[in-house]
Formats: structure tokens, C-alpha cells, sequence
């Protein structure tokens, strides 16, 4: 993390995408555009789960309470929402959700 700023890769399976220094409190969707990395968002507000992709590592501030496009399932498997979930520190995201 240089100057304590997270930095986020996006890959696309094994192929890296995009990778960016984000800003501290950016939703990842916001990263994302920021690294030329295209995820669809429909609600941005976690309610749909349009944005879902796979946090492959690292950490995010995770909602207490999920939102409604998340469910546990999904969270054990890495899904995370990029429009209501900002990095911790450096992290590494599978654009391909799991399902």
C-alpha cells in the first residue's frame, strides 16, 4: 500500500485487467472505472446484485447487515457487491462473479 492508499487489481479469470491506487472510502465500482475496468451496476445501492463479483484477496469493509443483493452463500464463496464496498487495503477482484 503505497502512502498507506490500497492498490485493487481487477482480472478476469487468470488475465489481469486493470489496477489502480484507490481512494480511501471509493466504492470498488468507482476503482474499477478509475482502472478502465467496466462493471454494470443497475440500483448502486446493493439491493440488485448486478455488481457482484469475486474477491479473489484482500480485505473490504463488509455491511453489517448485507444488503439484499448479497447473501451469506455468496459472501463464502468471495461475492462481493462493488457498489457498497470499499477496500481495506490491497486487494485482488475477479470480475466473474461466482455462482
Amino acid at each position: 500500500m503505497p502512502n498507506g492508499l490500497p492498490i485493487v487489481r481487477f482480472f478476469r479469470g487468470t488475465e489481469i485487467i486493470g489496477s489502480v491506487t484507490a481512494n480511501p472510502g471509493d466504492p470498488l465500482v468507482d476503482v474499477a472505472e478509475m482502472a478502465g475496468v467496466d462493471i454494470p451496476t443497475n440500483c448502486t445501492s446493493g439491493n440488485c446484485g448486478t455488481c457482484l463479483v469475486r474477491l479473489i484477496s484482500g480485505e473490504v469493509e463488509m455491511p453489517s447487515v448485507l444488503p439484499p443483493g448479497l447473501d451469506e452463500d455468496l459472501v463464502s464463496e468471495g461475492g462481493i457487491l462493488t457498489c457498497c464496498i470499499t477496500p481495506n487495503g490491497d486487494c485482488d477482484i475477479d470480475v466473474i462473479p461466482p455462482l
